[in-house]
């Protein structure tokens, strides 16, 4: 016999699949932020399109642009895989990384260097071997794979396959995973992302913004303003997507090198502000060093304002519940939760959803929980 417990859930998951049904979602972002999400809604009858940032400068995706001129694919890749139906398998081949050699690779020299400063610096181009490395390991560096993403290089592959055109090189990958819906570049144009700081200093490209908090020690100056190094045409694909959804989720994800980018893609702000879609968006768990550090949720949304030139019609926060062990790990990275001012936060937007959102058992790790998200993307009203 079913429990009232068991009936109640039977209810609430109809209730969901109702709400979804048929419907177009949105989603835009990049980073990891949006994986746990993107792999729970694709079990819900929808339609989904995730577009992602292409503002990425770091790894493997920062070897493929220097190397042969092509757009970074990390987020693409990620997406990709959250939205895969073919199992494990597939999804471990898209996010093998061949590993790091302790000498240089294809000439580029040191890849922790080289990804640090975003500069192309020449090594002497010698391959080294260490006695532990694995046959995998060691063709890579023959072949000059050594720390590429196996998945960035199949995209890679698909794009040449098709005479350069990424858009029908998504597809051919689409189909490869079997994906339950269909991944956007924001931008199909090269996208340097630049911060202005407040004392005026000007710090270029996606990863030396994404990681000051970790290379400079003591007080960082906040962040001003970010901004795209030159005028960035949008995917249409994207923008049509856009226009003909009927919910936007914006998030979760770092603010500044993750979420904003997109809107600072021409048009594309602009594009969602006009939309008739519910707009959505879902708020950090964590502030982080360099770019958020004292953040409230409030201080969020109004970036997530500012930049959107609107407001979003509800967001998504955690109540504010952590672990101890959780919060001691993140604080010796001087990172912290991020304060529920919900009183403020209404004020700013009508549809306030606060709940635990926090992913267990993630015991080391602090992760929105992906059912709970995407239950609250569809849950009823709660506007206090």
């Amino acid at each position: 016999m079913k429990s009232a417990r068991d009936i109640q859930d039977q209810d609430w998951q109809l209730f969901q699949h109702r709400q979804v049904a048929n419907k177009h979602v949105v989603t835009i972002g990049g980073g990891t932020g949006p994986f746990g999400m993107l792999s729970s809604l694709k079990r819900y009858p929808c339609a989904i399109t995730a577009i992602v940032t292409m503002a990425d400068s770091g790894g493997s995706s920062r070897r493929l642009m220097d190397e042969f001129g092509q757009l970074p694919f990390g987020d693409l890749r990620q997406a990709l895989v959250a939205l895969s139906r073919k199992g494990v398998l597939w999804r471990d081949v898209f996010t093998y990384r061949f590993e790091k050699n302790n000498g240089n690779s294809n000439g580029n020299g040191n890849g922790g260097a080289h990804h640090q400063n975003g500069q192309n610096q020449q090594g002497d181009g010698e391959q080294q071997s260490n006695p532990g490395d694995s046959e995998a390991q060691l063709l890579a560096q023959q072949a000059g794979v050594s720390g590429h993403s196996l998945g960035n290089l199949i995209i890679s592959a698909l794009q040449e396959i098709n005479e350069g055109n990424l858009l029908r090189a998504i597809e051919d990958a689409q189909e490869l995973l079997d994906t339950a819906g269909k991944v956007l570049p924001v931008t199909l144009s090269h996208a340097t992302l630049c911060a202005e700081l407040e004392n005026g200093q000007i710090i270029c490209s996606e990863t030396n913004i994404d990681t000051r908090g970790k290379r400079l020690d003591g007080p960082l100056t906040p962040i001003k303003r970010v901004f795209l190094s030159e005028e960035t045409p949008a995917c249409e694909e994207a923008l049509r997507a856009i226009k003909r959804a009927d919910m936007i989720v914006i998030g979760p994800g770092d603010l500044y090198t993750s979420i904003l980018p997109n809107l600072l893609v021409k048009d594309v702000a602009e594009a969602i502000h006009a939309s008739g879609a519910q707009k959505i968006y879902v708020c950090n768990l964590m502030t982080k060093r360099g770019e958020t550090d004292g953040f409230k949720a409030s201080d969020f949304a109004r970036q997530i304002h500012r930049y959107l030139g609107g407001r979003v019609d509800r967001i998504i926060v955690h109540d504010g519940s952590f672990p101890p062990n959780l919060l001691g790990r993140y604080a010796e990275q001087a990172q912290h939760p991020v304060e529920l001012d919900e009183d403020v936060l209404r004020g700013l937007i009508p549809d306030v959803i606060v709940d635990n959102f926090l992913a267990f058992p993630q015991e080391h790790l602090v992760r929105h929980d992906p059912d709970r998200l995407v239950a609250a993307l569809f849950a009823p009203p709660n506007f206090g």
